[in-house]
Order: structure tokens, then sequence, then C-alpha cells
């Protein structure tokens, strides 16, 4: 524990960094929350120094299985010193209000139990924003570039981030060569982000923190209604692209970049498929709104469906309609989205595309042995063998995750909450993606949440993050034997 707690307390004192966007946002625009938002990182710095030291002599290496101990608890503790500048800022908000708030942004989900975004401080919104920012990849990926500084590796909170398969693929030798390189690309795109928003008549402050929620497939918008506000198909092209992007396994991007070449792309089986259910989903629900007459066109029905199915789908949660008003097919068909089309090694949030393709692969297998039961059927994704314990894994995992789901949603069912609106909140939050249906809606915020309905929510926030073992690993007693 004294090894875990000495890297949590550095880990503290160095997210203070992040402090400083908002300051010089602050002072740049004389919001007059420079103060508060000074006071919260003093406050980030003493307790983490004071628990750095504290742990400092005598303690051990990191162990392999300590990765788990140490996302799960960064994750909180971070989420409670990103709720500092709310609690010290936002009148009347609750500490479970602010710790949610501060999840969500962390977490890349994007719900919100704020109202008036419209007339928030400029430095209050850049915050929310930068929380997306920095969570999208991972505030513990960017702490391995630090972590053999202190004379720990960085290995161990690598598999404990990475999802699924790829935990053990590494684009550098060294573990914080690849860190530094997945945010050297992830910065690249979001100052081409920026810019691009801006050309299309977004303010810079606007720009800005769009490009940060958009990049880290995150749902904060700095206006009440989301994208809807700018009624403009060229920023919401912009953003589709971005998400986009931002849904794509980043080690391609960095593979790419190298090259100067997309055949990486083409050469990655989730790619395709991900790019082919987008294609189907924006094409069939545009139809189905036309079909229903919900617009009197074909050309609006594919500009909105293309926003937000793309948007759902890739776990980022930025609006442009209010899509509960669809015919109802629609808005569940997005939330399924949700849970399989992003790529692992992206931003995004759900079972990943990965998992689906070796499910569907190892079902067909099967089917193919009931009829010739001597037949050799390795499983193959992208045409590289697929190793029989992986599928094993992959199926226990996705047995927990849907089990979660059903706890979650019954805890919601006990506060009294229907179920398409239990069950819409929990999906939604466990894909780290904005918006479910009912009160936590495609334009409306989780405001009206009890306190109880907040922590559910909250819960399924970290644990969808941190795909669900992480975080459950912990509570089996044999991880605290020696």
């Amino acid at each position: 524990m004294l090894a875990v707690a000495h890297v949590l307390g550095w880990l503290l004192a160095s997210f203070a960094l992040s402090y400083l966007l908002p300051i010089s946002c602050a002072l740049l625009l004389r919001d007059g929350l420079w103060t508060r938002f000074l006071l919260a990182a003093a406050i980030a710095v003493a307790v983490g120094l004071a628990l750095a030291t504290a742990t400092a002599h005598p303690r051990r290496e990191l162990k392999p299985r300590d990765g788990f101990l140490l996302v799960t608890l960064g994750w909180l503790l971070l989420s409670a010193a990103a709720a500092l500048p709310l609690l010290l800022t936002v009148p009347g908000i609750t500490f479970s209000g602010a710790f949610f708030e501060a999840m969500s942004g962390l977490t890349t989900t994007g719900s919100t139990v704020l109202n008036g975004l419209d007339q928030l401080p400029p430095s209050l919104n850049l915050w929310r924003h930068t929380l997306h920012w920095i969570g999208g990849l991972g505030i513990i990926v960017m702490a391995l570039a630090v972590l053999p500084l202190l004379g720990v590796g960085g290995m161990q909170l690598y598999k404990g981030q990475a999802p699924g398969a790829v935990k053990d693929e590494r684009l550098a030798p060294r573990i914080t060569e690849t860190a530094k390189q997945l945010w050297a690309v992830y910065m690249l795109i979001t100052l081409v982000g920026i810019a691009a928003l801006r050309i299309c008549h977004m303010s810079w402050f606007d720009a800005i923190c769009h490009a940060f929620s958009a990049v880290g497939l995150g749902g904060f918008s700095t206006h009440d209604r989301s994208i809807a506000y700018f009624n403009s198909p060229a920023i919401e092209l912009v953003l589709m692209v971005l998400m986009l992007i931002a849904a794509l396994n980043f080690g391609r991007h960095i593979i790419a970049l190298r090259r100067l070449s997309l055949a990486t792309y083409r050469q990655d089986p989730e790619a395709k498929a991900i790019m082919l259910i987008l294609a189907v989903s924006v094409v069939g629900i545009a139809t189905l709104l036309s079909a229903h007459g919900v617009y009197a066109d074909f050309l609006p029905a594919l500009r909105h469906s293309a926003f937000n199915v793309i948007s759902q789908a890739t776990t980022s949660g930025l609006t442009s309609v209010d899509f509960q008003q669809w015919p109802v097919f629609a808005p569940w068909w997005m939330l399924f989205l949700s849970c399989i089309v992003c790529s692992t090694g992206s931003t995004g949030g759900g079972i990943k595309m990965f998992r689906t393709l070796l499910l569907a692969r190892q079902a067909g297998r099967e089917m193919q042995l009931l009829i010739h039961p001597a037949a050799m059927a390795p499983l193959r994704i992208g045409g590289r063998p697929i190793p029989d314990g992986v599928g094993a894994s992959v199926l226990a995992f996705i047995f927990v995750y849907f089990m979660t789901v059903a706890l979650l949603t019954f805890a919601m069912l006990l506060t009294g909450m229907s179920f398409a609106d239990a069950a819409g909140a929990v999906v939604a939050s466990i894909n780290n993606t904005a918006h479910g249906f009912g009160p936590p809606g495609a334009v409306h915020n989780f405001h009206g949440l009890s306190t109880m309905q907040i922590w559910v929510c909250t819960a399924a926030m970290l644990l969808g993050r941190l795909e669900v073992f992480s975080v459950i690993v912990l509570f089996r007693p044999a991880y605290w034997r020696r």
C-alpha cells in the first residue's frame, strides 16, 4: 500500500498543473475565479506532497497487480481534486454533484448536473472541458512518462489501463516512449481540431472547449443546447471527423503519421467494421426519419442522423437535436451502438469493437464445428490467429459487463425510476456516453436525479472507464492475500 500511496501522492501533486489552464483563462477573461482555482491547486499540491513524503521510506517497487489498485484509487483521488473548483465556485452544489461532474469529465462521459451552461463563468467551463481532454487518453497513461523518474516502472499501469488483447502491444521499446508518442499525436489532433472549428466561425473559446470534448469523446458543451446552439453544418462536419478519429486506435494514428500513409487503417479490422456499421446506421436512421415525416427532406434527415449517430455511437454525447423526439428505434439503436463501436486504444468507452468481432467470429466458429465437428477452425481477426484463452477472457468480460449493467439498473429501479430511464442512464454511464432517456435525455441533464441515483451513475462511469475488471478484482479476497 505504501508504494501505491507514494505514487498517488506524486500523481495528485502533478495534477495541480492542470489548473494552469483555467487560472490563465480567469485572468485573461477577468471572471474573478483565478483565486479559487489557485486555492484548489494549492490544496492538491499540499495533500499530494504530504502523501508522497509520508510514504517515501521504506517502500517497495510496484508489482503488476498494484496497477489495478493504482488506477482505481487514481481516478477516485483525481476526481475528488477536480471537484474542488466546483465546490468553491458553483452556488448550492453538493459534494455528490461536484464529484459526479468531475468524474463525468475525467471519464469523458459528459453527463452534467449543472444548469445554465451559457452563463457559467468561462474559466469553470474551460475546466470542465479540460477534464475531458486530460481523461481522454487516460490520466494514468499520461503519468507513464513520469513514473520512471520516481523509481517505479510503468508497465503495471499500462496493463491495468489498456483494454483487452492490446495490453501487450507496444509501439516503442519503452512504455514511456509510447506514452509520449500517444500524447504528441493527441495534442496534434486537438490543435488541428481547434483551428478547423475556428475557421467554421466558432469563437476561440468555444473552439478550444469543443475540440477538447470531441477529441476526448466527451459530451460537455459550453451551451445548454449543445451543438444545436450553433446550427452549423460545417461545425457538425468538423466535430464528426474529430469524433471518428478519436474512436479509432491511436496506435494506428501514430503508424499512419510515421509512414504518411492511410494503409494502416485499411488493414485494421476494427476500423473497417466501425465505418461499415456507422455508414449503414446513418443511412438507415435517416431513411427512418424521412419515412416518419420527422424531416420534410432527406438531406436534413441525413445531416442530423449522421451527427447524432456518430456522436452517440462513439460515446461522445454531443447533440444537434433532441433525438428523444425521433421514432423510438433510433435512440435505442444509438445507445446499443455506444456499447460496441469504439476501437481498442481509443478514447471511447463501451465493450469495444475488438471484443465484438471476436465474439462474432467465435459464434461462427462454434456453428461451423456443430456442422463439421472434426474441422480445423482457428480463430482469426485481421489475419492474425487469436489464442483460445483470449476468447474465454472476452466471454468472461462480457458476462461481468452485462451483469454489472443489470445490477446497477436494479439499483436505479429501487429509487423509483422507470425501467427505460434506469436502463438508459446506466448503459449511457457505463459506456461513458452522456445521455440516456427520460430525465437524463438528449438535451436534458442529470440535474433532476436524486443523490442515490447520482452515485449509482458515478459508480457506472468509473466501472466503465476502467473496464469493470480493474475495479471488481479489488473486491476479491485473493487480491489482498500475500
